[in-house]
């Protein structure tokens, strides 16, 4: 089910909306667990045992961690843990890339049937390791009511495509939360927020990028080359962040208040702040639970470590060599700037504008590899934009991807990922008097872009988001 499906705004979480309000208070996260449940089943009837499977494995293993004395008893049981997760991940994600890969290297003919991934399983995966593992640290109480943890780990505004959210950032509010009136207004403008991006940006841009990587090789032409990558540039950052606003919108409706997932990605200056500010959940998650285990900064080959987080990071995102590129490229990027500032930096004082110009290329060249099939095919769309096309007959020019409405899109879908209302914020913080004005102005743009985004909603068909697929 997606969130800007019409089954979901006009039946499902009305539904659950109204059946929340309805339940006493001590039956909440019940009623959370069953209609999450329900939304998971809606798509993936079967995968939801999976699921459920995941959820119950975990919590016996975390109770066992959590009431074990004994230093190795826990060292063995957490690393059960880990083994039956990651091995559960490997089995629907990575078996059919592994067995190819055996096959390129010795040469048999192995054959694994097709598996079907379920959806999400790639976040909650990541979600319970982190829960076992901050019991296993004592960072957190075990919880002992298995309710309220698959209630955390199903729960649906964040089940299908993350964020990331942590056992320890909601523990508190799994056990008593509160929904004031600011809550329910800031989250309904954020969920508004986060699907006027999705509907009215992203897909847009979707059908621009979807066209021109559906092009043979030949009909390929540099400035359409340039066109798709741009408009698949925007469409990622709004369809993911996006997606990530309505989650945090609906989790404050509830009471939850997830962290941040995005903070305008694009604005920045280097690879390394890229990472600060894209999938925060997910960068932070590879940082605390393997980059720092491993030695961080303080111990062992930092460059090594870097390399193994950011090819672990493009394998998290899929089984296929060009998602492992696009990790090492990511990777290879933040070691060069790690080397250049421990070597005093760049000579001489490099312009601003510069480093946002080579940071963007560096990106939108990553995402040539994120969108393609396969590495031949990157390749040769790289290659096109900058010049190297194909000879013959180009049976399509610009216009056949590039409209005004793309182009309106495209300036508005600019102005909002260099955080447009950033200054008009800080104004407002100083002056009093400009606080209560900015929050009615964004109270009528939410309503105008509901307005819009539900016209949209009602006049296009099922459009899944990107991240769906991880």
């Amino acid at each position: 089910m997606v969130f800007s499906s019409k089954v979901f705004l006009f039946v499902f979480f009305p539904l659950t909306v109204l059946l929340y309000l309805l339940t006493p208070k001590k039956l909440k996260n019940y009623t959370l667990l069953l209609m999450s449940l329900l939304f998971y089943a809606f798509g993936e009837p079967v995968f939801v045992f999976v699921m459920a499977g995941s959820i119950l494995v975990n919590y016996l293993l975390a109770l066992l961690i959590g009431r074990s004395s004994s230093p190795l008893a826990r060292k063995w049981l957490l690393a059960l843990c880990v083994a039956l997760n990651i091995g559960a991940l490997v089995a629907f994600k990575y078996l059919a890339f592994l067995t190819g890969i055996l096959n390129a290297l010795l040469g048999t003919q192995l054959q694994v049937g097709r598996i079907t991934l379920p959806i999400g399983i790639s976040f909650y995966t990541f979600q319970t390791l982190s829960y076992v593992i901050d019991v296993y640290r004592r960072s957190v109480a075990v919880q002992r009511n298995p309710m309220k943890l698959g209630m955390y780990v199903s729960f649906f505004p964040q089940l299908i495509a993350g964020p990331i959210v942590r056992y320890a950032d909601i523990a508190k509010e799994i056990d008593s939360r509160s929904v004031s009136l600011d809550d329910l207004v800031d989250g309904v403008r954020r969920f508004i927020v986060g699907l006027s991006k999705k509907v009215l940006l992203a897909d847009t841009f979707a059908r621009c990028a979807d066209k021109v990587f559906a092009l043979k090789a030949e009909e390929l032409t540099t400035p359409i080359a340039w066109a798709g990558i741009l408009a698949y540039t925007l469409q990622i950052y709004f369809d993911f962040s996006g997606y990530s606003d309505m989650a945090i919108g609906m989790g404050r409706m509830f009471g939850f208040h997830f962290l941040e997932n995005f903070n305008y990605p694009y604005v920045s200056a280097s690879l390394t702040e890229f990472w600060r500010r894209w999938h925060i959940s997910l960068s932070t998650w590879f940082r605390d639970y393997l980059y720092i285990p491993l030695g961080g900064n303080r111990r062992g080959n930092v460059y090594l470590n870097l390399s193994l987080v950011f090819l672990l990071t493009g394998l998290w995102h899929g089984a296929s060599m060009t998602f492992v590129l696009w990790g090492l490229w990511h990777g290879a990027f933040l070691i060069a700037e790690r080397l250049i500032k421990r070597r005093g930096g760049l000579p001489g004082r490099v312009p601003k504008p510069l480093k946002h110009g080579y940071t963007l290329l560096a990106v939108v060249l990553g995402w040539v590899l994120f969108r393609s099939d396969t590495l031949a095919g990157a390749l040769h769309f790289a290659g096109v934009m900058f010049g190297r096309e194909s000879p013959g007959f180009k049976p399509f020019n610009l216009a056949y991807v590039v409209d005004a409405r793309l182009v309106t899109m495209g300036l508005v879908g600019l102005a909002a990922s260099l955080n447009p209302l950033g200054a008009v914020r800080r104004l407002a913080a100083a002056r009093p008097a400009w606080r209560g004005a900015l929050h009615y102005a964004s109270l009528a743009l939410a309503f105008l872009l509901f307005a819009a985004s539900l016209l949209f909603v009602m006049n296009q068909g099922y459009s899944p988001f990107i991240y769906f697929r991880f």
